[in-house]
């Protein structure tokens, strides 16, 4: 019987190259073993098969026998998985020399971007080639590997040939992210970044890690557009959100300043359609793009709770009600301040107003001087569009929305604008609600004034950082290489460069925070893990805040670093919620005072360094859990329109005891301290969940009371915005593309 190698030639079978090739799959890893997968595999030979055909039959094997009793077999698949990619990447075992890959891939495959040979000379790629080290792709899991070839290795989508293995990706990553520094640190940066991606020490978002060293330049992750209340405006912005799809970005939207439904139009010459059919225009602008095959496109609209037709948007997701009256692809966020949870926890009502009648009332949302200005708007006359309701109606609403669909999110904007460090208003976040950015509506495409609020982002994988040292030059690292990309990338429309060259806003989050409490054995409710949380972001923060000093020293601060808080002497210990020292009981252990001086001294080189994403799909491939999320189950398939990837929690023989179950916890309150306590530190905001499960409650029911009162325990704690209310539907194991919300990233957001 013959079989059919890669090259077309036809040779005889061979039963020894199997086990030689299954043998070196399973080498020094424990608990495996080569008879396991060969029976398991069932090889049904026929003359003329394809060895491509005999490997996948083995990869096969091996990922079937992934589980928690044999967790193992998930590296065996991720090297059977390797073979072939380098089999078909290399044409061999052996890789080329990284200059020879480069060109092939700038002249003959015409994917990587040219100036990667501009920005080196030849003896430096040698150079670097030298340090490259392909035993690293053994760190893999079949996961991780396997979402690296479906969606960020470099490849030809319509022929699904991949041109890169991983670790030649993660040194060109490092190499473009470096490439305009000067001197002889230079190629130490390079080395250091290299080190740090391919051992799992920062998470790499989706743009990034799929678009750094290809021939778009397009990094970031999210972009916040505000929509102002004329049509140029909405028509400038929905313009602007199929580019920023089309780019690779999750999208933000404010429709809070757009009037609602009836309104007069140049005297009452024209009736206002209100934002249903706006959002409808939005909604089908950002499904019509898809984001360069890697996945499609979604936002989140923002709007006040006192919007006169807040009830009416609070229901556009649900499945009641026609085509008409729903817009069911968009997520939503409704912005609280403390003036509505005074008087939901008094029964009092509320007011609804047209934002075109209470244009300086938008204006102060967020600020001290809302609720004067809100109870005088209450007492005009002259008013043609306000309406009263219980606030207990409102939140009942909210409540039974955000249960039924999972995706109401909740901004508190006065803690966002008060606590963060903008000294500038903050009138939305972003997709995935963990940044917060000042923007300025879009008058025209061309506007060079407007800003359209750019995500800048990263994330540090905690579980893999082994010291104080070492966080320090993690952190480094990846202030300089965002800072670096914010000059070298193309944007989409003069006001998301306007936004971002002036601000430099970077978003540097933390993932695998599930897996680093596991690692000191403690579980999210226990007194002990706010500390724990407090700790470990403190560090991070002051860290992040250090390199951004050294850069504005090096490079100068940000053009408008003057609309910060950092630039009147401000630090996150400054304005935190006190509440959260009855149970964060720990001292400081950073000298922050002294870094207060310097940051006087020198200034910051970005407006913000952090904020917290979700991590959903970039974490898989490293094999960290999502962001700061507790696990849902020690073994997830996640699944994709190729496949079902089995992911097995980091470390599980070792920390399986010690990982918190997201729906054993009996309630929210453990998660919503830490998360109060990691807030505390980060200079935007957080994508943070709360979980039910139905089973802890009477006869199976939610009560809404519970959802309420976990609501105004985060805004007691600080909590500036709040994601998915997810709850249990008796599948843990079970996460679809449908529920990964990877479209904003460190990731991002799903970096």
């Amino acid at each position: 019987m013959n079989v059919v190698k890669r090259n077309g030639e036809a040779v005889p079978y061979d039963i020894e190259k199997i086990h030689r090739v299954v043998n070196w799959a399973v080498d020094d890893i424990k608990g495996v073993t080569v008879s396991d997968i060969e029976i398991n595999s069932d090889l049904q030979k026929r003359d003329g098969m394809s060895t491509a055909e005999i490997h996948n039959v083995l990869i096969d094997s091996a990922v079937n026998l992934i589980s928690l009793n044999t967790p193992n077999y998930q590296y065996v698949a991720a090297r059977l998985l390797s073979y072939q990619l380098r089999k078909d990447v290399w044409g061999g075992k052996n890789p080329p020399k990284l200059l020879d890959f480069v060109n092939k891939n700038v002249h003959e495959n015409d994917v990587y971007d040219e100036d990667i040979l501009m920005l080196y000379t030849d003896q430096e790629i040698n150079k670097l080639d030298e340090y490259i080290d392909h035993d690293r792709d053994n760190l893999f899991t079949y996961a991780g590997f396997r979402q690296l070839c479906d969606k960020y290795l470099i490849q030809d989508r319509s022929s699904s040939t991949i041109f890169e293995t991983p670790q030649f990706a993660y040194m060109i990553i490092a190499m473009v992210c470096f490439g305009k520094y000067k001197g002889n640190t230079r190629i130490q940066y390079v080395k250091r970044a290299y080190d740090y991606f391919s051992k799992f020490k920062i998470n790499l978002p989706t743009p990034l890690m799929a678009g750094v060293r290809s021939k778009i330049r397009q990094y970031a992750s999210c972009c916040l557009i505000d929509i102002d209340d004329t049509l140029p405006s909405i028509f400038s912005s929905s313009t602007a959100a199929g580019y920023a799809t089309g780019s690779r970005y999750g999208i933000g939207l404010n429709i809070g300043r757009v009037r609602p439904l009836n309104s007069p139009i140049r005297n009452g010459e024209v009736i206002h359609t209100g934002v249903i059919p706006f959002l409808k225009l939005m909604e089908s602008t950002v499904k019509s793009c898809h984001q360069n095959g890697i996945r499609g496109g979604s936002a989140t609209v923002n709007f006040p709770f006192w919007h006169y037709e807040a009830e009416d948007m609070l229901v556009l997701k649900n499945n009641s009600g026609t085509d008409d009256n729903r817009v069911r692809k968009l997520d939503y966020c409704i912005q609280f301040s403390e003036l509505f949870y005074k008087r939901f926890l008094k029964n009092e009502d509320i007011t609804l107003f047209s934002p075109n009648e209470a244009k300086d009332l938008y204006d102060a949302f967020g600020h001290e001087n809302f609720d004067e200005l809100y109870e005088k708007y209450e007492r005009k006359t002259s008013l043609s569009f306000k309406k009263t309701i219980s606030a207990r109606k409102l939140m009942s609403l909210f409540v039974k929305e955000r249960v039924e669909t999972g995706r109401i999110y909740f901004m508190n904007i006065d803690h966002c604008n008060q606590r963060s460090a903008w000294d500038t208003d903050v009138k939305m976040t972003n997709l995935c609600v963990e940044v917060l950015h000042p923007t300025k509506p879009l008058q025209h495409i061309d506007d060079k004034d407007a800003e359209i609020g750019i995500c800048i982002l990263s994330a540090i994988n905690v579980l893999e950082i082994i010291s104080d040292p070492e966080m320090e030059k993690v952190c480094d690292i990846v202030v300089r290489l965002l800072d670096q990309l914010i000059d070298y990338q193309d944007y989409f429309m003069p006001a998301a460069e306007n936004f971002t060259k002036n601000r430099r806003s970077l978003g540097i989050g933390i993932t695998n925070f599930a897996a680093y409490l596991a690692k000191q054995g403690v579980k999210y409710d226990d007194e002990e893990a706010p500390n724990v949380s407090d700790e470990l972001m403190e560090k991070v923060q002051y860290y992040l805040l250090s390199s951004s000093c050294n850069l504005a020293e090096e490079k100068g601060k940000c053009p408008k670093y003057h609309d910060t808080k950092y630039s009147n002497g401000w630090l996150p210990i400054d304005t935190y919620k006190k509440e959260i020292d009855e149970f964060v009981t720990r001292k400081h252990s950073m000298d922050w005072e002294s870094l207060r001086e310097k940051i006087k001294l020198h200034g910051l080189r970005h407006s913000t360094v952090s904020a917290i994403m979700p991590c959903e799909s970039s974490s898989v491939i490293q094999c960290s859990t999502n962001g700061i999320e507790p696990i849902r189950s020690f073994i997830t398939y996640k699944k994709s329109k190729a496949r079902t990837l089995p992911v097995i929690v980091p470390n599980y023989t070792s920390y399986k005891n010690k990982y918190t179950l997201a729906y054993d916890m009996q309630d929210n309150s453990g998660l919503i301290k830490v998360v109060g306590a990691l807030q505390k530190w980060v200079d935007m905001s957080i994508s943070a969940n709360m979980y039910y499960n139905y089973s802890h409650y009477e006869k199976g029911a939610l009560p809404d009371s519970k959802v309420i009162k976990e609501v105004l325990l985060a805004y007691k704690l600080g909590w500036r915005t709040g994601y998915y209310n997810n709850t249990d539907d008796g599948d843990k194991q079970s996460i679809g593309e449908e529920e990964e919300k990877d479209n904003c990233e460190s990731g991002a957001c799903a970096l």
